[in-house]
């Protein structure tokens, strides 16, 4: 595909999510790459989540294409991609129901374990049933992780070692979401797999020097050391590669992914969650990977509008 072919491109960002600003570093990185290769690129910044605002908002770009460059919800949730479909744009990433899934970590993690991946045993609350400082029932032994069921970037995130912490994490949590999910800690190392072109890059691990890879650690520089690729056998890396990309495969994504993963201590690969719009920072993950199987960050821009291209021949 030539370069004129791509027509013009709309870079949206920002977007009515707690990732607003993340996503602004992922979306100017990218519009200053597909400018850089000649594209005719432009930022959208798509400020709040109201449907025909957006219509309105896009259709007056002209464009003929969206890069996807929003984190959270309404960026990798479907909503956006369901007015792109809408409006017959070609759109990078995975389309409406794929999207949906990922963004839900609950129902994620069932079509994870339905399809036969490890993943950490885990329960629901819903912010309706549970009062403040309440007690409640669980069979999970601590530690435990708890996180909102549909945000990203490790907000609301908490590792709690003992019950009388519970509390806490939990109405952290509730903050950020009506429901929540608290699941088994994993021990282990902490691994990432990129999906580009249903095909998987190589394993990266990933050590924080915090106590877990959480928002800060994520975002700032030096604060967690990446190791692309991972040191592991060659047939443990595989295993955690063929797991990526059958979650991948589960959900229905397409063009691109990033699955979480812990390798546990006897070797097995627990996947945690699935991303569908990876970052696309000078710290993210999916363009280290893609930078050590060969494709610097402007070849991999490029590659994800020509997938968004192909995906409408499908």
């Amino acid at each position: 595909m030539e370069m004129k072919d791509f027509g013009r491109v709309g870079v949206l960002m920002g977007g009515p999510s707690s990732e607003r600003e993340i996503s602004f570093k992922s979306g100017k990185a990218v519009l200053s790459a597909l400018k850089e290769s000649g594209i005719d690129a432009m930022a959208v910044d798509i400020a709040t989540d109201d449907k025909d605002d957006n219509l309105r908002l896009l259709g007056a770009c002209n464009l003929d294409c969206a890069f996807i460059a929003l984190h959270g919800r309404f960026g990798e949730d479907g909503a956006i991609q369901e007015i792109l479909e809408e409006m017959d744009l070609p759109y990078t990433g995975s389309g409406v129901k794929a999207s949906r899934l990922a963004m839900d970590k609950v129902g994620a993690l069932k079509a994870f374990k339905d399809g036969g991946l490890y993943v950490p045993a885990s329960l629901t609350m819903y912010k309706g049933s549970y009062t403040e400082g309440s007690s409640f029932s669980y069979t999970l032994e601590f530690p435990v992780v708890v996180k909102p069921a549909n945000h990203g970037s490790s907000i609301g995130l908490s590792i709690v070692d003992d019950k009388k912490h519970l509390p806490e994490a939990v109405e952290l949590a509730f903050q950020f979401d009506e429901r929540i999910i608290i699941e088994q800690y994993i021990a282990g190392r902490e691994l990432t797999v990129g999906v580009l072109d249903e095909k998987p890059l190589p394993v990266i691990e990933i050590v924080p020097k915090h106590k877990f890879f959480d928002f800060e650690a994520k975002y700032q520089a030096g604060l967690t050391d990446y190791i692309v690729p991972a040191r592991l056998e060659p047939e443990t890396a595989r295993t955690v590669q063929r797991a990526a990309l059958e979650a991948h495969k589960l959900l229905g994504c397409f063009g691109c992914s990033r699955t979480d993963i812990i390798l546990d201590r006897q070797g097995l690969p627990f996947v945690l969650e699935i991303n569908t719009v990876p970052g696309m920072t000078a710290t993210s993950l999916l363009p280290k990977a893609a930078r050590v199987a060969g494709m610097d960050f402007n070849a991999l821009c490029l590659k994800l509008l020509e997938l968004a291209y192909e995906k409408t021949k499908v």
